[in-house]
């Protein structure tokens, strides 16, 4: 026998919009608040973020403009304006602007195995 009642609808998160180059700080600079962080990263030529990791996380590394070496653990990727790449945030993350670079990041909680 089919019930009668009405599945009830989830709530709907509001939709945010931000233009990138608004945003103040640098290198990183917070994009939304909340899960998934979405970060936006400039570097100017020849800098670069000190190895690092972020345990847990996915990271999508989508690159906008510029050309960027990023280093994981001991493999370096060169990535290129247009261009994403993802990868575990599990081991050390160092990426070197190799010209002026402006890249947004997406780090996503690792889903549960099941």
């Amino acid at each position: 026998m089919e019930s009668s009642e009405a599945t009830p609808t989830p709530p709907v998160t509001p939709t945010e919009r931000e233009t990138l180059a608004d945003l103040e700080g640098t290198p990183h600079s917070r994009v939304f608040e909340g899960e998934p962080q979405t970060i936006r990263l400039t570097l100017g030529a020849g800098e670069r973020v000190p190895p690092h990791q972020h345990p847990d996380r996915q990271i999508v590394f989508h690159l906008l403009e510029g050309r960027v070496d990023v280093t994981l653990d001991e493999t370096v990727y060169e990535v290129t304006a247009g261009e994403a790449v993802r990868f575990d945030g599990n081991q050390d993350i160092s990426p070197e602007a190799l010209e002026d670079s402006t890249a947004l990041l997406v780090l996503a909680p690792r889903a549960a195995e099941s």
